[in-house]
């Protein structure tokens, strides 16, 4: 196992859509073990494949509710609802927090490691986390979720601090 170096902020391929997995073979296994152990050191509670430079659609997760890591496979969100406002951050825009509104609650059908099918579904941080690594995986950061004035500035900021200006 390996920690991978995390993509961040002006890395094209976060804006990528991801491609689907046809087959779960060793080395999308070992991927996903590589993004656990990645996730758990940066530290966060989920990690899209896209953020280690990956383009396939995989996301890895831990809702903090005593359950460990989880797997995504071919993630799709069916169900949401609800409102929900939160600080939240993102491993590819480190040591940032904005407050966000997203739906309270999410549901996604996915892929396990063997193949099956699995549901994982709930509000608070698990639909947050949910919402968050299924966006990533369609080419979306957080900043996205901004209000258009916010995000401008945000932007701007940003644009500054990696060409050195700030």
């Amino acid at each position: 196992m390996a920690i991978l170096p995390i993509r961040t902020f002006g890395d094209p391929v976060l804006r990528m859509k991801t491609k689907p997995v046809d087959e779960i073979d060793d080395a999308v296994r070992s991927l996903v073990k590589d993004m656990i152990e990645t996730m758990y050191a940066a530290p966060g509670v989920g990690l899209a494949a896209n953020q280690v430079g990956v383009s396939r659609r995989i996301a890895v997760f831990d809702a903090q509710d005593g359950l460990g890591a989880r797997v995504m496979i071919n993630p799709e969100i069916v169900e949401t609802s609800g409102q929900f406002v939160y600080d939240e951050g993102c491993l590819s825009i480190p040591n940032r927090y904005w407050e966000i509104e997203r739906p309270a609650f999410a549901r996604v059908v996915a892929l396990d490691l063997d193949g099956n099918e699995v549901e994982y579904s709930g509000d608070g941080l698990m639909g947050r986390v949910l919402q968050h690594e299924v966006a990533h995986l369609e080419g979306g950061l957080l900043i996205d979720e901004l209000p258009k004035r916010v995000r401008k500035a945000v932007l701007r900021e940003l644009r500054d601090e990696n060409l050195g200006l700030k």
